[in-house]
């Protein structure tokens, strides 16, 4: 699930998992109708939530001990339990040190071993992902697969476009609160045909964004441009033709070019088209 920052990605997670009540609609888990029965449609789901949500005083196994008697288990089954999902995070050797002590991508780690203890059909990951070392990051990413290829249903929503492009076989992009379009990735880049993304990468930020942004737009007879951290970004399925129009006005506005960019169709460009922004705007 994709979208940008205020498009509605936790609001639908929220609704999904029971947290906010939807205005309008319905929610099903399975055969289970999350307005009517959510303590039981709750059973089915986990939440691996943005924040890490664990006991920095408890280690991992005390952790995980814990969470699993929330959600019913005990005995030899907790027990044994506890120690595939050690095995799943790959945790074993640190299972009894103290979560305060662990990094952020252990910690993140431990989340989903929380969320996965009682085998939920439905898991729910927000940016699992941020802010962590590449081996944690490398080591979930493999996880979240390996707990799709045996069964298991995930929402997954991701700042990171290779991630998305690795993990999902469907994809949503979210904007304003709407579902923009649905699908495989195969079937979202129809979407965009053969356009290109230009970013042209400036030396220097521009003084007056809007101004220049009015003028390329006149030029380029209602084109959409965003202007971001000194880059333009367009997209076009001439951009050759584009670059010939604007270049003689970024010159004649004295700003200097040090790079220009022409990307291929991809999901970011399909992102782009839809929403008017980039993924992390």
């Amino acid at each position: 699930m994709l979208g940008p920052n205020g498009a509605g990605k936790s609001t639908t997670i929220g609704m999904i998992s029971g947290l906010i009540k939807p205005q309008s609609g319905s929610i099903m888990i399975g055969e289970v109708n999350m307005l009517q029965a959510p303590k039981q449609a709750q059973r089915y789901i986990g939440i691996v939530p943005q924040e890490i949500a664990l006991y920095l005083k408890m280690t991992a196994r005390e952790n995980l001990m814990f969470w699993g008697r929330m959600y019913g288990l005990k005995g030899q089954q907790l027990k044994q339990r506890v120690a595939e999902v050690l095995q799943i995070i790959g945790l074993e050797d640190r299972a009894n040190d103290k979560v305060g002590a662990y990094s952020g991508g252990m910690k993140r780690r431990v989340n989903i071993g929380a969320a996965i203890l009682h085998e939920p059909q439905l898991l729910i990951m927000d940016e699992p992902t941020v802010g962590i070392d590449p081996q944690s990051r490398n080591h979930i990413l493999q996880t979240v697969k390996q707990l799709n290829e045996q069964g298991m249903t995930i929402i997954y929503t991701s700042h990171y476009m290779e991630e998305v492009e690795y993990l999902c076989t469907r994809i949503g992009i979210i904007d304003h609160g709407k579902l923009l379009a649905e699908g495989s990735i195969e079937q979202l880049q129809q979407l965009v045909g053969n356009a290109t993304t230009i970013h042209i990468h400036l030396e220097e930020a521009v003084e007056d964004e809007q101004d220049l942004l009015a003028k390329l737009v006149t030029l380029c007879e209602g084109r959409s441009f965003t202007i971001k951290e000194s880059v333009i970004t367009t997209l076009s399925n001439e951009p050759q033709t584009v670059l010939v129009r604007i270049l003689p006005l970024l010159e004649a506005e004295h700003i200097t070019i040090s790079k220009i960019d022409i990307q291929k169709p991809n999901l970011e460009t399909v992102f782009l088209h839809l929403t008017g922004r980039s993924l992390r705007d």
